[in-house]
C-alpha cells in the first residue's frame, strides 16, 4: 500500500543559497518560457524522490514551478524485471534556455544520486524536458519536444491533467488527443492518492 505525503509549499529562494545542485549562469535571463518536465523514480522511496526533486526545481534561479500534476504508479516500458515507476510533470515558468535548464537538471539528477550507466535502467530519479514552449530542439544532447512523449501513458496523462488543449509543437495534435489515441497494453498506471 502507497501512502501519500502532502508536499508542503515550496519555499523560494536564491538558488545559490538553498540548492546545491545548480548549474548554469544564474546572470543570464532570457524571456520567460513555459517548459514541461517529467519527474520519475523507481528506486528508494520514490514518492519522496520526485518531491524533493520538485523543491529543488524550484530553487533553482528563475526557474518556478507553477502547477504539478497528481503522481502516479506506473509500469516501466521498454524493460522488464524492473520496480514500478512514481511519476508526475510540472509545469514550470523559467527564464532559463533550455539548455541551462537542462544542465541545471542532470545536476539536481546527479546531487541525488543518480548514476547513468545504461539505458532504461532503475533510477532514484529522471527528470525530462518534455516541452520548452512551442520550441523544437534537435541538439546532440537535447531533443525537444522530448522524442517519446507522444507514446507514454505515463507522460500523457499528467500532460492532460495539466493542460489537456496543449498542441505537441511537430504532431499538432492535443494532449488529450494524443492520450485517446494511445494503447494501454503494457503501460498501466494508478493514480496515488486523491487528485
Amino acid at each position: 500500500m502507497l501512502v501519500v505525503a502532502k508536499r508542503p509549499p515550496a519555499r523560494r529562494a536564491y538558488a545559490s543559497e538553498r540548492n546545491p545542485f545548480f548549474s548554469g549562469d544564474k546572470t543570464r535571463v532570457g524571456s520567460m518560457n513555459t517548459a514541461y518536465i517529467g519527474v520519475g523514480s523507481n528506486l528508494g522511496d520514490k514518492l519522496q524522490n520526485c518531491c524533493k526533486a520538485i523543491d529543488l526545481i524550484d530553487n533553482i534561479e528563475h526557474c518556478t514551478v507553477k502547477t504539478q500534476s497528481r503522481f502516479y504508479r506506473t509500469e516501466p516500458v521498454g524493460v522488464a524485471y524492473q520496480d514500478w515507476y512514481v511519476n508526475g510533470v510540472i509545469r514550470v515558468e523559467t527564464g532559463l534556455s533550455a539548455q541551462d535548464l537542462l544542465r541545471s537538471l542532470l545536476s539536481i539528477e546527479t546531487g541525488m544520486g543518480r548514476v547513468r550507466k545504461k539505458r532504461w535502467e532503475s533510477r532514484i530519479i529522471d527528470l525530462d524536458i518534455l516541452l520548452y514552449g512551442h520550441h523544437v530542439i534537435d541538439e546532440k544532447n537535447l531533443t525537444i519536444p522530448h522524442p517519446l512523449m507522444h507514446i507514454r501513458r505515463f507522460v500523457l496523462m499528467p500532460m492532460v491533467q495539466l493542460d489537456p488543449d496543449l498542441v505537441h509543437p511537430i504532431l499538432r495534435r492535443t494532449m488529450s488527443a494524443l492520450f485517446d489515441e494511445l494503447a494501454e497494453e503494457g503501460q498501466d498506471l494508478m493514480p496515488i492518492g486523491r487528485g
